[in-house]
């Protein structure tokens, strides 16, 4: 069994900060509240909201200026669904373009023909379904709509290299539903989606958009 095979989460640490802006970077972000904390093997997740809204990748949604179709459109996806508005389906047209939104909803009908869900996605580009419309996430972006975020491969790999910290941007919502976007770690997969299954980053007055793992060997399955 390989030493990789053995990794476990012994334990998890949210870490608390400021507000984050445009004017943060992660890196720095990440130097300041969970570096001097991390040793070796461990790994600092991120919330991808987080990381999205450093990036400037929220747009509030009374300043979209959205069209027939996104009105139209939006009274298609799942009403609990983040593009459920007109304003959150203009700024999926705006990211990927009219063409690909109507390809995914051509695929999403024959998906339902088939009783297959997803098909939206597969076709339009995943990324749209990190978008979080209003409410989504805390203060004072309650009123915001936030993309996923720009290339998290490479922010986890500048983090690693100017840290020495190993990070990963993850997708966790409360309906126990965990996206590893990317990850330095060779932690296996399963064993970090799991450790963040009951979704440990508080976005209302926690303000913890960072969840320190504690990494340590064992049997697989161990907690």
């Amino acid at each position: 069994m390989s030493d990789a095979a053995r990794k476990v989460i012994l334990g998890r640490l949210p870490l608390r900060t400021h507000v984050l802006t445009t004017r943060d970077d992660v890196v720095e972000v990440v130097r300041r509240y969970a570096a001097d904390l991390a040793e070796p093997g461990d790994v600092v997740a991120i919330s991808e909201t987080a990381l999205a809204i450093m990036q400037g990748r929220a747009v509030r949604s009374r300043d979209v200026r959205y069209g027939w179709l996104a009105r139209f459109l939006c009274r298609f996806p799942d009403p609990e669904g983040s593009l459920a508005t007109p304003q959150a389906m203009q700024v999926a047209i705006n990211e990927v373009g009219v063409a690909r939104i109507l390809a995914g909803c051509l695929a999403a009908a024959v998906g339902r023909l088939l009783g297959k869900r997803g098909y939206f996605y597969l076709v339009a580009g995943r990324q749209l379904a990190r978008i979080d419309d209003v409410a989504g996430t805390m203060w004072p972006y309650h009123n915001y709509i936030v993309l996923g975020p720009r290339d998290p491969g490479a922010v986890v790999r500048r983090i690693k290299e100017t840290l020495g910290v190993d990070a990963a941007v993850v997708d966790v919502n409360d309906a126990r539903c965990v996206d590893i976007l990317a990850c330095t770690s060779d932690l296996e997969e399963w064993v970090l989606a799991d450790s963040l299954r009951d979704n440990p980053f508080g976005n209302d007055d926690q303000q913890t958009p960072l969840v320190l793992l504690k990494v340590g060997t064992g049997e697989p399955g161990a907690t």
